[in-house]
């Protein structure tokens, strides 16, 4: 499974992105999906994931209310909307994807990682 970020750049604070994540290559393999963020200085932190359908998702307590993720599986696509975006969302943002051990001979799962896209919200 490959994985590839767009969206990026740069915003004042109060300003909107929305950042996609496409798949491509093994993509039956994949459930959950997610996005990360690892700001300068600071450890890598979960933001948002979602479920193969959709039905479930997950949110920082620091992004909720803000952000909203979506998935559409016809176009093995991804997305984060961030509205309402503040100075401290400035990160690097990777995309993320699980494929469970059952697709594999090994019976080990996989996890894929896009090559990030920059988010910089300004003061």
């Amino acid at each position: 499974v490959q994985l590839v970020e767009s969206g990026g750049g740069l915003v004042q604070a109060g300003g909107s992105l929305r950042l996609s994540c496409a798949a491509s290559g093994r993509t039956f393999s994949i459930d959950v999906m997610g996005w990360y963020r690892q700001a300068p200085g600071k450890q890598r932190e979960l933001v948002a994931t979602i479920t193969t359908g959709g039905a479930s998702t997950y949110y920082a307590d620091s992004v909720k209310g803000r952000f909203t993720i979506s998935r559409d599986n016809a176009k093995n696509t991804m997305y984060l909307q961030m509205n309402s975006l503040k100075p401290e969302d400035t990160a690097v943002y990777w995309c993320n994807a699980q494929a469970p051990g059952i697709y594999f001979l090994n019976g080990v799962g996989q996890s894929y990682w896009g090559q990030g896209t920059q988010v910089t919200v300004s003061s």
